[in-house]
């Protein structure tokens, strides 16, 4: 009987070199294919949760402006938004933080005298350039405006468009930017112009600077969509106010 067994085990089949080498390629070239795919759709899992962020400082925005007699937060140097809107999104500083970012860590401005300004942030709002500019006048606007220290925001009733007016926005990892001053420096001669420190393609591309994919943005009306690289600002800049504007600063990229 175990002569019988032996003489079978000896007579079994086995994988040779060859075979072996065969089943190795077959499966590299499954794992190869399979990358692209999953990197996909784990990059697409991280632009949802970015946009879930932005949801969330959407609805504290929504929440701010509703407390505040239909009001935006000003543009000022002293308790920016982030501090604003804290206790509105739950203290949660991590909400501040895209998983997409190339970096743990992207930039703020520091110095600031409470923790949700100083956080590491991914996103800045509005800063009404357009409007401001157009109410205040070229001197008050570089003066008070840009200095932030103009007390004011814009009011609700004042954004033509809010299904399609950004307020809240991706900003590039390397820019501590809490404003998106748009044109300042075309319009004044003083300040910088922050309309190239939004991150437009930081999602389902190939990453930033890359000008492929698209970035999330919240509106006015608290909405919160994904924009393929450049259709924020062409043929229309959604980041302006009045109807003049939106089309007088479109940008081509």
């Amino acid at each position: 009987m175990s002569v019988a067994l032996n003489q079978k085990k000896r007579l079994s089949p086995a994988f040779t070199l060859i075979e072996l080498l065969v089943v190795i390629a077959i499966i590299a070239i499954l794992a190869a294919m399979l990358l692209p795919t999953l990197s996909k759709a784990k990059e697409a899992g991280k632009r949802i949760a970015c946009n879930n962020n932005l949801r969330q400082l959407g609805l504290a925005m929504r929440m701010y402006v509703d407390e505040n007699h239909g009001v935006f937060p000003p543009h000022i140097t002293a308790s920016r938004w982030p501090d604003k809107f804290y206790d509105l999104y739950g203290k949660n500083l991590k909400v501040l933080v895209c998983l997409s970012e190339t970096t743990n860590y992207p930039a703020t401005i520091t110095g600031s005298n409470n923790v949700a300004d100083a956080a590491p942030r991914s996103y800045f709002i509005n800063g009404w350039g357009d409007f401001f500019y157009n109410r205040l006048g070229p001197s008050d606007f570089a003066t008070l405006y840009l200095s932030g220290t103009y007390p004011v925001g814009i009011k609700e009733n004042d954004i033509l468009h809010p299904s399609e007016t950004v307020v809240l926005g991706e900003k590039i990892s390397a820019r501590g930017d809490f404003y998106m001053d748009m044109l300042s420096r075309t319009l004044t001669g003083m300040g910088d112009d922050t309309a190239g420190a939004v991150s437009q393609d930081r999602h389902s591309g190939r990453g930033e600077g890359s000008a492929t994919g698209g970035c999330n943005n919240t509106f006015a009306d608290g909405s919160t969509r994904y924009y393929k690289y450049g259709k924020a600002f062409d043929p229309l800049n959604l980041w302006a106010v009045s109807d003049a504007d939106r089309a007088a600063y479109a940008i081509q990229y």
